[in-house]
């Protein structure tokens, strides 16, 4: 039985295969539209963005705005630095620890001043 679901992920594929100009620039667009294309909600939509910019080592400015749309969304602080978690096997190591500092900024955690205060009590990271 073909369902409305089954339809749609396929007419999107096949959009997509097809090079369908309107509707690859509905998706990759930066308009909220892009939500209800992609059929995930806007917590899931988010993380799933963060969870790219991680891999692209984006820039710091990146973070800033779709850590503020997962907050919005519902996602917890927890989900952010989860999502950190579950991409490090696939990105690597070195692109983690490189975004950790970024992404915790983007979240309003300062860790290198969180270090130095650390450093002035005697305490070895």
């Amino acid at each position: 039985m073909v369902t409305h679901q089954n339809r749609l992920h396929q007419d999107r594929l096949r959009s997509l295969a097809m090079n369908d100009e309107e509707f690859i620039e509905s998706v990759l667009s930066i308009r909220l539209e892009n939500v209800e294309t992609s059929g995930l909600d806007p917590k899931t939509h988010a993380l799933v963005r963060l969870g790219a910019l991680l891999a692209l080592d984006a820039a710091p400015a990146s973070y800033q705005g779709v850590v503020g749309v997962a907050l919005s969304s519902g996602a917890t602080l927890d989900d952010i630095v989860g999502v950190l978690i579950a991409v490090a096997p696939t990105v690597g190591i070195a692109r983690v620890v490189s975004a950790a500092p970024e992404l915790a900024l983007a979240l309003g955690y300062d860790i290198d001043a969180a270090l130095e205060r650390l450093e002035g009590h005697g305490v070895d990271g």
